[in-house]
């Protein structure tokens, strides 16, 4: 008898949701699912991030995107080559390559180096080539969870990423998923398959040549080879290298307080802070005379 009230109680709510479904007008319909798709869509990115902070990803939109292009181009080879590896089985070379070369203040910033991002925002206004203004958690961001198409839309979903991620992952993880998912080549995912098919040995072993030369390639991993570099990618390694001595190790472990003050200072800007700047000024770096 129960279960009957329970199945009659059920068709009466549909009904009644059912029915005030059709006595909306088409503005509410829209407005009502554009809230539910939002909704979910939001739940959604809380449940990835939460995935990619125990797990590494299955795919990426990238490693989809970049197969596509493969199987497309007949005079392009298919390649899909991944391991992955938890960060005590990659060469601290590597950690310090990267940050050194990719995002110097890696430690130091909650996912946004803002002083960076205006530099570039000034030189795309100017019609300059833009410096890379993009962090280690930014590019975490887009490689895990978005396809690398040029748009504002995409920006902006970027960030709100970057934001999650910086929230919810340590330093040390976004370390981690990031040398896992990073482009080394076409088809060439991740440190440790990197490590495999340019030098022959796990990324454990890398050297701090073989690190510096990984990390050269970064901003155009379809162009360089590192297993064979020529005269332009041996410079950047050379250079890379030097930083690395300069900085020494990257302690992913380290507390905030535990940092350079001078350093914590200049990222005491957030994303709010450059938005406002764009909105109110976006001509300078450096504050108005009065």
């Amino acid at each position: 008898m129960a279960k009957k009230n329970s199945k009659g109680a059920k068709k009466k709510s549909r009904k009644r949701l059912f029915k005030r479904w059709k006595q909306l007008s088409f503005r509410g319909k829209l407005w009502r699912f554009l809230w539910v798709a939002l909704l979910a869509l939001f739940g959604f990115s809380i449940f990835q991030v939460l995935f990619c902070a125990v797990f590494f990803p299955p795919l990426t939109p990238l490693m989809v995107n970049r197969f596509v292009q493969q199987t497309k181009d007949p005079d392009r080879a298919v390649r899909f080559e991944r391991d992955y590896v938890r960060l005590d089985h990659i060469s601290q070379n590597l950690v310090n390559a990267v940050v050194v070369s990719e995002d110097g203040l890696f430690l130091y910033h909650h996912g946004f180096d803002v002083k960076q991002l205006k530099i570039s925002y000034l030189e795309g206004k100017k019609g300059r080539r833009q410096r890379g203004g993009s962090t280690i958690s930014m590019q975490t961001a887009k490689n895990c969870f978005l396809p690398h198409k040029h748009s504002l839309l995409r920006k902006a979903v970027e960030a709100y990423y970057t934001t999650l991620i910086e929230a919810v992952w340590s330093k040390k993880r976004i370390m981690e998923v990031y040398l896992n998912v990073i482009e080394f080549g076409d088809g060439i995912y991740g440190c440790e398959a990197a490590s495999q098919h340019y030098f022959h040995h796990s990324a454990q072993h890398l050297t701090r040549r073989e690190a510096a030369l990984l990390a050269a390639c970064l901003p155009s991993p379809l162009k360089m080879n590192p297993g064979r570099p020529g005269p332009y990618l041996n410079r950047q390694a050379s250079v890379v290298q030097g930083r690395m001595a300069t900085y020494g190790r990257i302690n992913l472990d380290a507390r905030r307080e535990d940092l350079n003050p001078k350093y914590l200072k200049q990222m005491d800007e957030g994303l709010l802070d450059f938005l406002w700047w764009v909105i109110s000024d976006g001509e300078s770096l450096k504050p108005k005379k009065k």
